[in-house]
């Protein structure tokens, strides 16, 4: 009863927001009838190699365990043959900042096509500002700002309002487009902002309302219960009017949406079609890769455990007891041998910041340890 009054509140919500019709909010917030699996079920692997994902799988499941309340899951695969591992990588998982490429594809599809360039100019508004880290916030309302200046603060420092000033530029729309091609037809993206709204308005649909100044408020209240009695000011609502009582269940009623999420193998099959040119032109693909090789967040996620010179294009994902990083690894070869690439798309739930990064830097330890990343036997022919 509980969980179908949270669907309610957030199609009310959805109205707001999305200015959609209840119908039409109720058919688009639909929980997708997918091959994804409920939470908490582990998932069989596809047909393996099992000269390293038999490693990788005890790998996994001792950091899984080590989680206790928490959830880990993993997708792996190699980009020279296709072989590949997954533990709960066909359940829904909210990707949080993960968003952020397939924004970047859409911009970088406009480039393409000759509507933008690098050095195209937005104005920044005053209802562009999001809370989040980034040097977009230093700037004022009016300030005009490239395309190129911003795409690197939302990949490199995961920027949430250089993010929807980009979404705000090539419009909804396209980044969903570009989401339902290479990851899955019922992904469904919002921009931070709404992320934001949406979450709060599972305490209260008037929520929908909040402006940019409210949203860089709660933000400044601090976090648990001194933001719940912040955001009851805002709405002028009594806590007691609340449908939730805390910020945990209002983020986990809103992870139930599966707004902004997607199975771990769809996120995963994205960062394959972008490594392989199939997402973008050759000038766009060598762009992206090279600015998510820059990447500053998650400095002590999977990159910490991955070996000494691996390049590791990716993308940190952080949200209320959600921490992501997914990303494609290549590792130089020797002897003039292609480099193998690996992509490695992964997420903690339900775990504290510290606990879910030291899960995701022994994953990149035990990729290391499980022979992922060498270099295939040559074969032999006889006379």
């Amino acid at each position: 009863m509980l969980r179908r009054l949270h669907c309610l509140v957030f199609a009310v919500v959805s109205v707001y927001v999305f200015g959609l019709a209840p119908a039409q909010a109720q058919r688009d917030n639909a929980v997708p009838p997918a091959t994804a699996t409920q939470p908490g079920h582990v998932t069989p692997s596809p047909v393996v190699d099992a000269r390293w994902t038999t490693t990788l799988d005890h790998h996994v499941r001792a950091i899984d365990a080590r989680l206790g309340t928490g959830e880990l899951g993993v997708h792996v695969q190699r980009l020279d043959g296709g072989t590949q591992y997954g533990f709960r990588a066909d359940e829904v998982w909210y990707l949080a900042s993960g968003v952020k490429v397939p924004i970047a594809i859409a911009v970088l599809r406009e480039i393409e096509q000759g509507w933008l360039t690098l050095d195209t100019q937005v104005t920044l508004r005053a209802d562009d500002f999001v809370d989040g880290a980034g040097g977009t916030n230093a700037h004022r309302a009016g300030d005009r700002l490239t395309i190129a200046w911003l795409l690197e603060q939302m990949i490199v420092h995961s920027d949430n309002t250089a993010s929807d000033v980009l979404i705000r530029t090539v419009g909804l729309g396209q980044v969903n487009t570009v989401a339902s091609e290479l990851i899955a037809r019922d992904v469904r993206i919002t921009s931070l902002a709404d992320v934001r709204r949406l979450a709060y308005g599972m305490f209260h649909p008037t929520a929908a309302q909040l402006s940019s100044q409210d949203l860089l408020s709660l933000q400044r209240a601090g976090a648990g219960q001194a933001r719940v009695r912040r955001l009851s000011q805002l709405l002028g609502v009594p806590q007691s009017d609340f449908l939730l009582p805390d910020l945990d269940s209002a983020f986990e009623s809103y992870y139930a949406t599966h707004a902004n999420s997607a199975t771990l193998r769809d996120y995963g099959h994205m960062l394959g079609a972008l490594q392989a040119g199939d997402a973008l032109g050759p000038e766009g693909t060598r762009y992206l890769l090279d600015v998510m090789a820059r990447v500053q967040t998650g400095k002590q996620r999977i990159r910490a455990g991955l070996p000494t010179g691996a390049r590791f294009a990716h993308k940190t994902g952080t949200q209320y007891r959600r921490i992501c990083d997914s990303g494609i690894v290549t590792v130089p070869a020797r002897g003039g041998a292609a480099p193998v690439q690996v992509v490695v798309a992964a997420c903690v739930r339900g775990a504290g910041t510290a606990a879910s990064e030291r899960a995701l830097r022994e994953l990149g330890a035990a990729l290391t340890a499980s022979a992922v990343f060498e270099q295939p036997p040559v074969p032999t022919t006889g006379r």
